[in-house]
C-alpha cells in the first residue's frame, strides 16, 4: 500500500523526490512539511475535523455491527447510514449499548468515557470498547495504553455493576494496518468486524486517510 510505504505523491514527495513543487508545506496548516506522517495524524487544521470524523465512522460501524448481533433494532439498512443513539437496548432488554457516554462511578475515574460500553445483562459480563486511529506505527502499544487507561474504570464497573469486565483497544495505523493482537481483540466484540468487514474490503479509515491526504 502505497501510504504504508510513505510513497503517496504528496506536496513533500514531489518536493524531495520528484523535485516537481518548490513548496513542501502542508496546505491546511501551512506550517510543517506535507508528508504522509503529518496528514493522517499530525495537522491541526484537519484535527479539529477530519480525524474526529474518522474516528467516529470506525465507531459507527463497529456500534452498528454490535446492534444488529445483539438484536438492537436498527432503521438503517447500512452502517454508513448509522447515526448511533446515546443508549441502545436490545429487545427484551439483554443487552445495553452506552455510546460516548459518561460512566457514573461512586470514586473519581480520570478516564470515564469508552467510545461503546456492552453491558450484557443475561451474562453477566461487560466490555469497554476504546478506539484510535493513530499515526504511530507502534500500534501494540497503544493498545497497551488504551487498557490501562481504562483499568481503574474496569475494576470500578465490576464492584458497582457486579458484572465481569473487559477493556477492548480496537487500535489500527491511521493506513489501515493493523497489529497481531488486533484481531484477538475485535474477535471478543459481537458482529465480529474483523471478519466481517476487515476482509472484505478496504477499511474505512484507511479510505479516509487517502481522501483526507489530498
Amino acid at each position: 500500500m502505497a501510504a504504508q510505504d510513505q510513497a503517496i505523491q504528496t506536496k513533500y514527495y514531489a518536493t524531495k523526490i520528484l523535485n516537481t513543487e518548490t513548496d513542501s508545506k502542508c496546505r491546511p496548516c501551512q506550517q510543517f512539511d506535507k508528508t504522509i506522517d503529518h496528514i493522517i495524524s499530525a495537522c491541526t487544521i484537519l484535527a479539529k475535523e477530519q480525524y474526529i470524523k474518522r474516528h467516529d465512522g470506525v465507531c459507527a460501524q463497529l456500534h452498528f455491527n454490535i446492534c444488529k448481533e445483539t438484536g438492537v433494532q436498527l432503521d438503517k439498512k447500512h452502517w454508513y447510514e448509522h447515526v448511533p443513539k446515546s443508549v441502545e437496548t436490545s429487545q427484551g432488554g439483554k443487552v445495553t449499548i452506552p455510546w460516548n457516554q459518561q460512566v457514573q462511578t461512586d470514586r473519581t475515574i480520570p478516564n470515564n468515557i469508552p467510545d461503546i460500553i456492552i453491558r450484557d445483562n443475561e451474562k453477566g459480563t461487560c466490555m469497554l470498547i476504546d478506539v484510535a486511529i493513530s499515526g504511530d506505527r507502534n500500534v501494540i502499544k497503544i493498545e497497551a495504553e488504551k487498557i490501562l487507561k481504562h483499568k481503574d474504570l474496569a475494576i470500578e464497573i465490576e464492584r458497582m455493576w457486579t458484572v465481569k469486565t473487559k477493556v477492548i483497544p480496537v487500535t489500527i495505523w491511521a493506513t489501515g494496518t493493523v497489529s497481531k493482537p488486533f484481531r484477538k481483540y475485535v474477535s471478543n466484540i459481537p458482529g465480529n468486524m474483523e471478519s466481517r468487514n476487515y476482509r472484505k474490503k478496504k477499511p474505512y479509515w484507511a479510505l479516509h486517510t487517502y481522501f483526507v491526504t489530498y
